[in-house]
């Protein structure tokens, strides 16, 4: 029997490596865990996870087809629980970083409904940041 705990990692193909990185590592708080600049890879570190950043150009990328943007993604969205969320403060944070919070609700995640917002990465992915469970999941 197969039994996911949670996500192991999500791979985004990237055109504008240093942006990705400065959004990742200085406004979600990611670090780089590992570079292979031979395949175009940066991996880094969110929490128990990884998030794989693939260079549109680099060995691995290509094979891709045609750069992310807003008319053609690769994914629809990845969402990274975090691990306190007071609202008001990640609004002012992200802010402050030139970052746009969405609007706040109560979602379904992997933990059950709890309060999230959605965000934008530079290269239009949508990162859905996600605060700990209101009321436990159904089953």
């Amino acid at each position: 029997m197969i039994r996911i705990r949670d996500i192991d990692h999500v791979v985004l193909r990237v055109a504008d490596l240093p942006a990705m990185l400065d959004f990742y590592c200085g406004v979600l708080g990611c670090r780089v865990e590992r570079r292979q600049d031979e395949l175009g890879l940066v991996q880094l570190r969110a929490g128990r996870s990884l998030i794989d950043l693939v260079t549109v150009t680099g060995r691995l990328g290509v094979a891709g087809g045609a750069a992310p943007g807003r008319t053609g993604r690769n994914m629809d969205h990845l969402c990274v629980r975090l691990e306190a969320f007071d609202a008001a403060a990640i609004v002012e944070f992200l802010a402050a970083h030139g970052v746009a919070a969405g609007e706040l609700a109560s979602r379904y995640g992997a933990e059950g409904e709890g309060p999230s917002f959605y965000v934008s990465d530079p290269e239009g992915n949508t990162v859905e940041l996600k605060g700990p469970p209101t009321a436990p999941p159904a089953g």
